[in-house]
């Protein structure tokens, strides 16, 4: 669990710094329109760029057990089920995510031999399916992880 916990922070920080990239990006695109030279496929970029900030934020997420909880029905239920629902839980978004990993390589290969690009820049699109797929797939093993309990034998 040391090793995910250590991917997923790293994971997390990449997800930051693309965030900030866009967050700049986007200054820079909004300062340029004042002087008349606005970056030219600052949208594209800003969604390439935080489609993979949220990719790469959610192992993090996952690990710090940060997602929407709802617990309204089991509140005051025994820990032992509540463990029980919240490893049943873990399984089934490991399951959902796996399988979101798994069709966004595919569509990316899919995409990319099909020569895809964005209108204005004529990037690859297949970059941007590639890209969400390591951290979707590292967001299942985290999950997948804390589902068998392995978190907690540390």
């Amino acid at each position: 669990m040391r090793c995910l916990h250590r991917l997923a922070l790293w994971s997390a920080l990449a997800g930051c710094a693309s965030a900030c990239a866009v967050a700049l990006l986007t200054v820079l695109s909004i300062a340029g329109r004042q002087g008349g030279r606005p970056i030219p496929g600052d949208v594209e970029l800003s969604q390439f760029g935080i489609a993979l900030c949220i990719a790469l934020c959610l192992p993090w997420c996952q690990l710090q057990r940060a997602n929407i909880i709802v617990d309204f029905f089991t509140q005051k239920a025994p820990p032992a089920l509540n463990r029980a629902l919240d490893a049943f839980g873990a399984m089934l978004l490991a399951l959902m995510l796996g399988l979101l990993a798994w069709r966004s390589a595919v569509g990316a290969q899919a995409v990319r031999e099909a020569g895809e690009t964005t209108m204005i820049l004529g990037l690859p699109m297949w970059l941007s399916y590639a890209t969400l797929a390591p951290g979707l797939a590292l967001s299942a093993l985290v999950a997948l992880a804390q589902a068998l309990g392995w978190e907690r034998k540390e």
